[in-house]
């Protein structure tokens, strides 16, 4: 069939982007003069063409998920921006950085300025952080003693901790959570790819607790 409508996501005819606004300018507030008058070529939904950044991330707040995702930068990991495209697309409420501050931007695709970003200088101040937020901590690791994620029920109010590449989650931080899950390999390979493993955590958790009517 072909006569159907567009749909709200950027798998359209508007995935490069749309060019200017056609027709009689809409005077919402939500919308960029610049914009409509030069197109949007932006890695946003259609639903979103045109919508300044201010906006959008104005009507992702009235739909934000309850999950925090954090991630250990000890030694400049290259997948934190995977991770935080993966938090934007999930709606996720704040993604966490934990250790340094700088991080390679690039893998987020600009999605980074769609999503709330918070910065702990250590493992001590971001689990500080989840205890005054009455937050649970699940670690997410191959370890002994690890509960397999693809049977855990994951809390609704939960912050998901994510390692390093190589070395994994903190011995400090898989103390200090309530709990360590562990993804099903069958493989040769001794762990899977931080920004992968993220994403299916994610999903887990969207899976378990998220409202799929209000999805794209």
């Amino acid at each position: 069939m072909h006569d159907q409508q567009p749909g709200p996501t950027e798998w359209n005819e508007g995935r490069h982007g749309v060019g200017p606004w056609e027709g009689t300018l809409p005077d919402d507030a939500h919308f960029d003069p610049e914009l409509l008058a030069n197109g949007d070529r932006r890695n946003v939904v259609d639903a979103y063409r045109y919508w300044t950044r201010e906006a959008i991330v104005a009507d992702i707040d009235t739909r934000r998920h309850s999950l925090h995702i954090a991630i250990e930068n000890f030694e400049n990991d290259a997948n934190i921006g995977t991770v935080v495209r993966t938090a934007n697309a999930f709606a996720v409420n704040t993604v966490h950085i934990v250790g340094r501050r700088r991080w390679n931007r690039r893998g987020a695709m600009v999605t980074d300025r769609y999503q709330h970003l918070e910065h702990h200088d250590t493992v001590t101040e971001l689990m500080a952080w989840a205890r005054e937020h009455e937050i649970a901590v699940v670690a997410i690791d191959n370890t002994p003693g690890s509960v397999p994620l693809e049977t855990a029920q994951l809390p609704e109010r939960c912050l998901l901790l994510f390692g390093q590449e190589g070395p994994g989650v903190t011995a400090e931080a898989q103390e200090s959570a309530e709990m360590t899950c562990s993804i099903a390999q069958f493989g040769s390979t001794r762990s899977i790819n931080a920004g992968v493993a993220a994403g299916i955590a994610m999903h887990t958790w969207i899976r378990q607790h998220a409202d799929l009517s209000r999805a794209w």
